[in-house]
């Protein structure tokens, strides 16, 4: 069975709202990526130095990640050899099952959730990435399974961040625990697990600061909300999630390079796929840090924000190929 096919039979289950969401998403990576690939095979019929040449540029534009691309482009001219492929249009199912296994690494990508009572989630990244945004739409998520949802307005450094909790909070109707701006972050934690024990939560979401005066004084105030936290809430926070602007490509990796270090981020929430054209971002980022990509952000809907599925991921941007793969099989 060809590569597209058992792709298109392993979604077949899965919600066909889902599966749309990410193929509406990755729309302008899928332009901007698999359209260049598909005109490069029309172009080269045969598989030369010169093929190879321009696919690691069209990987590499795609911010794929150069030692990604060199690995994957080494691979490739390994199975051309190894399966005497000679004709270019057998190497796009090959490509996509490359990049599937890219994509997917070993750890569990589920969200770890406390069996034992108030699973709290910290959210960590540097302002503008949409972590306000992400916290709502994760809220809206996790209140459509019937769960008790409380946010936590952390982030008390920028101007507008509690009002802004507080305009998601309206909307999906879920309880935002705040003080004044400027106030002390861990305080708020403080009294947001309060809150959580007594109106009996099942998750409470935390904003944070995204930038302080400096980078260790941004260090110090995390670790005092963790103090705070752990002392309430024994094994808290049960995930720290680092949100990363996915049309920022490259600066993205370097941000959660550095903050993902010292911050013990657990996984990423990308967000904004649907505003680049260069979606290999979340296989740069699969392969350069050891840490799962735990939800994607595919457009502005309150239901746009998907727990990562790497097979609706390749799905979604090999949508076209796998239909004309339909097509040729069925003429």
């Amino acid at each position: 069975m060809s590569f597209f096919k058992k792709l298109k039979e392993s979604i077949a289950a899965k919600t066909e709202s889902v599966t749309k969401q990410f193929k509406d998403g990755l729309e302008k990576s899928r332009k901007g990526f698999v359209e260049k690939v598909t005109d490069l095979i029309s172009r080269h019929k045969k598989i030369d130095e010169e093929f190879f040449e321009e696919l690691e540029e069209i990987l590499i534009g795609a911010d794929v990640g150069v030692n990604t691309v060199l690995k994957l482009i080494d691979d490739l001219r390994v199975e051309v050899k190894r399966q005497r492929i000679e004709d270019a249009a057998a190497l796009q199912p090959i490509l996509s099952e490359k990049l599937t296994e890219l994509l997917r690494g070993d750890e569990d990508r589920e969200l770890n959730l406390n069996p034992d009572g108030i699973t709290v989630i910290l959210f960590v990244g540097v302002n503008g990435v949409g972590k306000t945004t992400t916290i709502g739409k994760l809220a809206h998520f996790y209140k459509q399974q019937g769960k008790k949802v409380i946010m936590a307005a952390g982030d008390t450094f920028r101007a507008g961040a509690i009002e802004q909790l507080e305009v998601w909070g309206k909307r999906v109707g879920v309880d935002v625990i705040k003080q004044q701006s400027g106030s002390d972050p861990a305080a708020v934690m403080f009294d947001a697990v309060q809150a959580a024990k007594q109106r009996g939560a099942d998750i409470l979401l935390c904003d944070t600061a995204g930038r302080l005066q400096n980078k260790s004084n941004l260090m110090e105030e995390l670790n005092k909300i963790y103090r705070v936290i752990q002392r309430e809430i024994p094994g808290a926070p049960h995930e720290v999630l680092m949100v990363l602007d996915a049309t920022t490509g490259q600066n993205a990796l370097s941000q959660a390079k550095m903050f993902g270090e010292k911050s013990g981020v657990t996984g990423l929430v990308l967000t904004k796929l649907d505003g680049t054209a260069k979606g290999g971002i979340v296989i740069a980022i699969r392969q350069e840090l050891s840490l799962p990509v735990k939800f994607v952000g595919l457009g502005e809907k309150m239901d746009d924000l998907q727990p990562f599925d790497s097979e609706q991921f390749v799905h979604g941007l090999f949508a076209g190929l796998i239909r004309d793969n339909e097509v040729a099989e069925e003429e």
